[in-house]
């Protein structure tokens, strides 16, 4: 009996212990997961050069006191579901293209792309961060109870199965767009439609669309659009902020406050990384499409270039009409473009 005693004592003696280092666990090193809707399938390129290394970021510059549990495009909602998905706090963080909360958000369709905007990646950038369009894009998102912030700026490059020679060829096209764009080349006589990632390389290999149009080079090749489609067109359609994280602000606000300024930090950081790094991979994806699956360049022809330019100024005067906070931002874009000579 004095040995069961010792023994229950000790055992007593450990557990309080035990519990009592538990207890003492601050709550700020306890290990948060969040739940992140992609719209990006996970083939894409994106969805490991941009969210996973967000992930991997966070998880190591919070020593694992921030996860984020991955899901690829449509495993939880739909890709138009997600920005009201985080709104209302059913997963706390997602992936996005402003094109799909342009009922939402009214500044959003600039921020998909406005039409021949830009002519370099760089002052996309500087308008998105240095000029206010991404801060106008916060004070929209946030009367929805979510934080806006944008991964990266790049060019949107079609890819088509034909050739194109003239305005006849543009407008015989079936495109796969999404949200401006879309309304854009509809308006210049092709006839685009939505077609989500998963369904995209179907589409295009069974003839439903003739181009399509996901990022650039990066994007065509991730997606296995190459296989199918032997023409990547220049100039860009657009260079934009065309991919977002939404993030529930109620999720952000119960962070600790070191983890959080982690989180902002590593955001800001992502812009700036992603965008370079988008730029360097573009130019060695579509050299090595040319060489492996001899896809060709194709220039639109001079007098295309200009029918399109200008349905894509009064494209712009349509997207003002959207509301004063639309028209405020296109006055940004046209003092900026002013400024820079254009």
């Amino acid at each position: 009996m004095m040995k069961f005693s010792a023994v229950t004592a000790a055992v007593a003696a450990a557990l309080s212990v035990a519990f009592t280092g538990l207890a003492a666990v601050p709550a700020s090193a306890q290990t948060t997961t969040w739940q992140v809707q992609s719209h990006w399938p996970g083939a894409s390129s994106s969805f490991t050069d941009s969210l996973e290394r967000l992930k991997e970021t966070l998880e190591e510059r919070t020593d694992g006191r921030l996860v984020l549990e991955l899901h690829e495009a449509g495993a939880l909602f739909p890709a138009s579901d997600i920005f009201n998905a985080v709104s209302r706090g059913a997963i706390e963080m997602g992936t996005i293209s402003p094109a799909y909360v342009t009922d939402l958000i009214e500044v959003a369709g600039i921020a998909s792309g406005l039409p021949f905007a830009f002519k370099d990646v760089w002052e996309a950038a500087y308008f998105q961060k240095n000029i206010g369009l991404e801060d106008m894009l916060r004070e929209e998102a946030a009367e929805h109870g979510v934080f806006y912030s944008t991964d990266k700026v790049y060019p949107t490059e079609m890819v088509v199965t034909k050739p194109i020679e003239n305005m006849d060829d543009f407008r015989s096209l079936k495109i796969r767009s999404s949200g401006a764009l879309q309304e854009f080349l509809t308006a210049a006589g092709a006839a685009a439609t939505y077609v989500s990632g998963p369904e995209l390389y179907p589409a295009l290999s069974t003839g439903v669309v003739d181009g399509a149009h996901w990022g650039a080079a990066q994007g065509a090749m991730s997606m296995g659009l190459y296989e199918v489609a032997k023409y990547h067109v220049l100039p860009p359609l657009n260079i934009a902020a065309t991919d977002a994280f939404v993030i529930n602000q109620e999720a952000i606000d119960a962070l600790p406050e070191d983890v959080r300024q982690t989180l902002m930090a590593a955001l800001e950081e992502q812009f700036w990384f992603r965008t370079n790094e988008y730029q360097y991979k573009e130019r060695l994806a579509l050299a090595k499409a040319q060489k492996e699956q001899d896809v060709q360049t194709l220039m639109l022809p001079e007098a295309v270039q200009e029918q399109l330019a200008e349905t894509a100024l009064s494209f712009w005067e349509k997207e003002a009409e959207k509301g004063e906070k639309a028209a405020e931002a296109l006055q940004k874009l046209k003092d900026f473009r002013a400024a820079l000579g254009y």
